[in-house]
């Protein structure tokens, strides 16, 4: 379910947390951080798809609260309730492995009543829903825009929803843009997913090996390191852009069928994201000195997979 970027990026994540942490770091501990990283991921983004089905099926909900009344108005008996039985939506919410990971992680216990109740209404005043309900048709798109237009523009901008989030999701900051790309990609194929493998066994595999390999490999990339860093002290690095480098390395060495470009231009887009404005720029310059030492000397050994998703 989740790409190998994210992968990195979890990689990346348990190597600075145990970095933090201490300055020796235990390799069998760094695996179960690691184990521990993925599945709270899991679960925040099991939560982010039931807060945003339960947003579409409040409808329902509140059709029922108008017509039960005392006295309803002609328009409490007439609430538009087209999104309940938006095709995409009950796709999801059938879907038994999300129906399993919800039985699992329950979700609901965490939802706020409220701010479902004000996100609904917030949607109910917005043109897209308007426009939406106006439509007899039930169109793939239209169906899938509507929900899409729930978490891109309700929720994600929505500083009361993202408080929320944190309270329960401490790793939220660290997988935000993750989400984004994961719940988009999920709206667009939804058949896809399955939430009882986030991580496939293949993944899963690379990923505790790149953790492995980056922590039990970092005397020989720090000794590839420090002749090109000149007057730098590997000490006056920015832990965060030390352990992408060694990460880079370790791939350019141990790991045979990923190419060495894929390499380099993955770990220049972490370092832009997660690190300094200037690291992108630096492990760029780093990585490709120590990619063409490497190659001349006849260390980087690659091999071609066409069905490799490595």
């Amino acid at each position: 379910m989740i790409s190998r970027r994210n992968i990195r990026v979890k990689v990346m994540q348990s190597l600075y947390t145990m970095d933090s942490m201490s300055s020796d770091i235990n390799t069998a501990e760094a695996v179960r951080q690691l184990k521990k990283q993925i599945d709270q991921t899991r679960k925040l983004f099991v939560y982010l798809v039931y807060f945003l089905s339960e947003v579409a099926r409040y409808a329902e909900k509140d059709a029922l609260k108008k017509a039960s009344k005392h006295l309803p108005t002609e328009q409490d008996l007439n609430v538009n309730t087209k999104i309940v039985g938006n095709q995409l939506l009950w796709k999801i919410v059938e879907e038994q492995s999300y129906v399993a990971a919800c039985t699992e992680t329950k979700p609901q216990l965490l939802i706020d009543e409220e701010l479902l109740k004000k996100t609904y209404q917030a949607l109910v005043q917005s043109e897209e829903y308007i426009d939406y309900t106006g439509l007899q048709s039930r169109e793939k798109k239209g169906e899938k825009d509507i929900l899409e237009f729930i978490f891109t523009d309700l929720m994600l901008p929505n500083e009361n929803f993202i408080s929320h989030v944190e309270e329960y999701f401490i790793n939220w900051d660290d997988d935000a843009e993750m989400m984004n790309i994961l719940i988009l990609n999920f709206l667009q194929k939804p058949a896809s997913y399955n939430f009882n493998e986030f991580v496939s066994k293949e993944k899963w595999d690379f990923a505790k090996g790149l953790l492995e390999t980056t922590i039990e490999k970092k005397e020989v990339t720090l000794e590839l390191l420090k002749p090109k860093l000149k007057n730098w002290d590997a000490d006056r690095i920015a832990a965060l852009d030390l352990i992408i480098i060694e990460m880079g390395i370790s791939e350019f060495l141990f790991f045979e069928t990923i190419p060495t470009r894929v390499t380099i231009n993955e770990y220049i887009d972490l370092a832009k994201d997660y690190s300094t404005p200037q690291s992108g720029q630096f492990i760029n310059g780093i990585l490709d000195n120590i990619h063409k030492e490497l190659s001349a000397e006849g260390k980087i050994n690659k091999k071609t997979f066409k069905n490799s998703t490595l």
